[in-house]
């Protein structure tokens, strides 16, 4: 894994636009895209269902938006109507009744979207803080890499999960992300994904791969909140627009993702 060791970072995202409440406001990043985040923050969102919680989900890859895409779902509204003007963020929300849980759709192709100024992208933080009186979780898709959206977004959420497989650039992309968030003073609360992997113990390695780089140069510590094994089934379920643990139950890769949505119940939304 290749690192710059300079500190030189800059950021857009302002100290002010991170409050701490609720630890309810999940933001999952990856740096790369290609690694499985859409698919994983949707079998996250599936699998808090299936233990009980409410949980929306809300498409936060400003632009180029695919939760929809994923699950073959319709949305009747979506952000745009939000960000138009049209219609408050509670009237947006559709349920999504495979899986139990809600979403919020975005607008694919949409690129005033992607380009929000700072306070509009705060009036959706707050609209969404406004939703938390109605779940246990709100978990945001970030789209992919590090622009200013996405790490405001993720500057304003309670915990991040960063999602990383073992490529070399996804790794690197991976601390380049926690990086930026360490900058901006907000890594305290980013914990690590290792998705795609063959065994347990790969996993770890991988994780313990980019512990490294961010004990060396970053002095922090970033928690492994868990790895989870790969499975040529997930893809064909995305294909197919269905749910993985509905589809393929009974796997090693459905195991692990409801051991994360159990660690993150237990120790995040307790």
């Amino acid at each position: 894994m290749t690192t710059r060791t300079d500190d030189t970072v800059s950021t857009d995202v302002p100290p002010q636009a991170a409050p701490r409440r609720a630890q309810r406001l999940i933001a999952v990043a990856s740096g790369k895209g290609g690694v499985g985040k859409t698919w994983f923050s949707i079998t996250l969102c599936h699998a808090l269902a299936k233990a009980g919680k409410k949980v929306l989900l809300f498409d936060g890859d400003l632009g180029l938006a695919n939760v929809d895409v994923q699950l073959g779902l319709m949305a009747k509204h979506d952000l745009n109507d939000v960000i138009e003007g049209n219609l408050a963020m509670e009237r947006v929300v559709e349920h999504y009744a495979d899986g139990g849980f809600d979403v919020i759709a975005g607008r694919s192709g949409h690129g005033t979207l992607a380009a929000l100024t700072v306070p509009r992208l705060q009036e959706i933080v707050e609209q969404l803080r406004m939703l938390l009186k109605n779940y246990d979780a709100i978990v945001i898709d970030l789209g992919a890499g590090i622009d200013r959206t996405v790490r405001f977004m993720a500057a304003a959420a309670d915990n991040t999960f960063v999602v990383t497989t073992d490529e070399p650039t996804s790794l690197t992309d991976a601390y380049a992300f926690i990086k930026l968030s360490h900058a901006g003073g907000h890594a305290e609360n980013i914990r690590v994904v290792v998705n795609n992997t063959g065994t347990q113990k790969d996993g770890e390695g991988t994780y313990t791969t980019l512990l490294k780089a961010c004990n060396t140069f970053l002095k922090i510590s970033p928690p492994l909140l868990g790895v989870i094994r790969q499975d040529k089934r997930v893809r064909d379920a995305i294909r197919a627009q269905t749910l993985f643990l509905t589809r393929s139950p009974n796997t090693e890769t459905a195991e692990d993702l409801e051991q994360i949505a159990a660690r993150v119940a237990a120790e995040i939304l307790a």
